[in-house]
Order: structure tokens, then C-alpha cells, then sequence
């Protein structure tokens, strides 16, 4: 199966209750969680959007295991995977 990645700060993730799916201000307000499915777009959302952030991580998801669909779509900046659902933890 494939391998995707989310990126957060580890305090932001540590954060939230570990019995309580994540579910990230995007999920709200755009309808998904952003992930990326190659090392490639990992960096250049790290550089784009993550720059500041010093205590950057990866989850790494397998996509057998989500609960929620992964849908792939277009964006200005090419084809990214998104999950349309909480992250079950």
C-alpha cells in the first residue's frame, strides 16, 4: 500500500488528545487534510509552508489504514493526495 505523509509541528500534534481523531484547521475550512505521496512534494511543502516551524514532522500514513477516502487533485502546484475525513490516531 501507499505510503503518504502529513507535515506538522510536534507540539501542535502532541497537542491533541490522543483518544480524539485529528483534525486539522483545513478539514474545516477546506474539507480535507493535506498529505503528500513522494520526498519530493514532502520538501517543497516543507519550504513553502513549514519554513519557520522548528519542531517539523512527518506522520507517515499508510493508505490501507485511513478511515476516510484519499482523493488525488490538482492544485496550482500539481497532484497532491488528500484525506477527506479525520485522521483516525
Amino acid at each position: 500500500s501507499l505510503m503518504l505523509y502529513h507535515l506538522i509541528s510536534r507540539s501542535e500534534f502532541a497537542a491533541h488528545p490522543n483518544d480524539e481523531p485529528y483534525t486539522p484547521a483545513s478539514l474545516a475550512h477546506e474539507g480535507f487534510i493535506h498529505l503528500s505521496a513522494t520526498s519530493e512534494q514532502v520538501t517543497w511543502v516543507a519550504n513553502a509552508f513549514y519554513r519557520a516551524t522548528p519542531d517539523l514532522v512527518a506522520l507517515v500514513l499508510d493508505e490501507a489504514l485511513l478511515d476516510a477516502p484519499v482523493q488525488w487533485d490538482a492544485t496550482p502546484d500539481g497532484r497532491f493526495p488528500h484525506l477527506y475525513g479525520p485522521l483516525t490516531r
